[in-house]
């Protein structure tokens, strides 16, 4: 599942292409009964408005530090419909076991605007089974890859999608490493710019380090390849504890640092000219839990960022949980409370506060059952400095002056 940011890619295909694509991918791969086909997904759906009636609107806080974490709490929260669709074949030939997958996306920013854009996200293969090294798997292709997610905000601390090749399960030190090699053509402006770059990836993980307690290190390194193009490189420390506390769920701490080109999600950054002055500092704890009929999710972010043109540093915090309480098997009551604040040097500090109530149907009691099936009421409420920093586009739903707002609306939710 995914929230992240859509450019616009010139070599989308129309939605009815799409569908033409997958549902002959699709015949051709189930015209071969030795080989299976699985069929993966997530969408979220459903009408919103705001109390005034208008449409409807969602709160965050504006270009929210260099990675863009943070303040979107998604619950009750998302005014976009969107949705990943995949096939996958998968088989063993000659003691090669493989799998190709494509997915597709279908995103639209509000609730009927007509103008959904649809890609292919994911296009690759991978095999595992070669008698070079046989316990390694091989991949190439486009596809998401290294994921580490908050679910509740929908970010992922570890982000290492792209085009390119790599190897990974390769046996390390009790863990297993991943090696893969990446390349963009256009970062930064798709459109009207060519901008090449490269970015190398080293990730460890697995790495057993205390009783329930896994370890994970992921290096990057970046370079723009065109004429004022700069390097980069950043590291991720990720420490994941399972039934933290006894509460039945699991807890991850991030510390991680990017600088130059590099983003602190270990891809690239925002753009491949960023000096090398350009640093980026933080840390991320998320729990998780699950204790009979009450579940969740919480998070505290602390990220600093340096912008190595201006000197300037942004300073960002942000608190926030999701907590479910199953009244019975498939009714559930949930809510989400989250703060946010940040500092742009030399200006005001910017917050936000939100709260969402949400009574929902789903499939089962716990926090993670889908789907859901969901009615909502959120507010907001934000100071005159964030209303200032939102800018003209209104894209956070804080603008026209206003520092609070009320939207309301149901939602489907699911994976599949």
């Amino acid at each position: 599942m995914s929230t992240t940011k859509h450019r616009v890619d010139p070599h989308r295909v129309a939605p009815h292409q799409v569908a033409l694509a997958a549902a002959t991918l699709a015949t051709l791969m189930a015209s071969t009964p030795a080989q299976a086909v699985d069929f993966d997904g997530y969408f979220r759906a459903g009408p919103g408005a705001t109390s005034k009636g208008n449409a409807r609107a969602c709160y965050n806080l504006n270009g929210t530090g260099v990675s863009g974490a943070g303040t979107h709490y998604r619950l009750g929260n998302e005014c976009d419909f969107y949705g990943e669709f995949g096939l996958a074949q998968t088989g063993t030939v000659e003691g090669v076991t493989y799998k190709a997958k494509v997915m597709f996306n279908e995103s639209n920013p509000g609730t009927d605007i007509g103008d959904s854009k649809s890609s292919f996200n994911q296009m690759y293969v991978e095999g595992k089974g070669f008698d070079i090294a046989p316990n390694v798997n091989f991949w190439v292709g486009k596809r998401f890859y290294g994921r580490a997610d908050v679910h509740i905000l929908d970010y992922k601390f570890v982000q290492l999608d792209g085009v390119g090749a790599g190897a990974d399960s390769i046996g390390v030190g009790g863990g297993k490493l991943a090696l893969a090699y990446f390349r963009t053509d256009n970062n930064g402006n798709l459109v009207t710019s060519t901008t090449p770059g490269t970015r190398l990836n080293a990730d460890l993980s697995e790495l057993a380090v205390n009783a329930g307690g896994k370890l994970r290190l992921t290096g990057t390194y970046t370079k723009g390849d065109f004429s004022g193009g700069t390097s980069g490189y950043g590291l991720s420390v990720q420490h994941d504890q399972e039934n933290f506390l006894g509460l039945g769920g699991a807890n991850t701490l991030w510390l991680q640092y990017a600088q130059g080109s590099a983003g602190m999600n270990q891809n690239f950054g925002s753009n491949l000219t960023a000096p090398s002055g350009t640093k980026g500092f933080r840390v991320v704890e998320s729990l998780t839990w699950q204790q009979g009929a009450f579940g969740g999710q919480g998070v505290a972010l602390w990220e600093t960022n340096k912008d190595g043109t201006t000197s300037l540093k942004t300073d960002m915090i942000s608190v926030g949980g999701r907590a479910s309480y199953a009244v019975g098997k498939n009714f559930k009551l949930v809510a989400e409370a989250a703060y946010s604040e940040k500092k742009p040097e030399g200006a005001p500090t910017q917050k936000l506060a939100k709260f969402t109530f949400a009574p929902t149907l789903s499939t089962g009691p716990g926090f993670w059952s889908r789907p859901e099936l969901r009615l909502y009421v959120t507010t907001a409420k934000w100071n005159s400095a964030a209303n200032a920093g939102a800018g003209p586009t209104g894209l956070t739903g804080l603008s026209n002056g206003k520092t609070s707002g009320t939207s309301y609306g149901a939602q489907a939710e699911i994976w599949f």
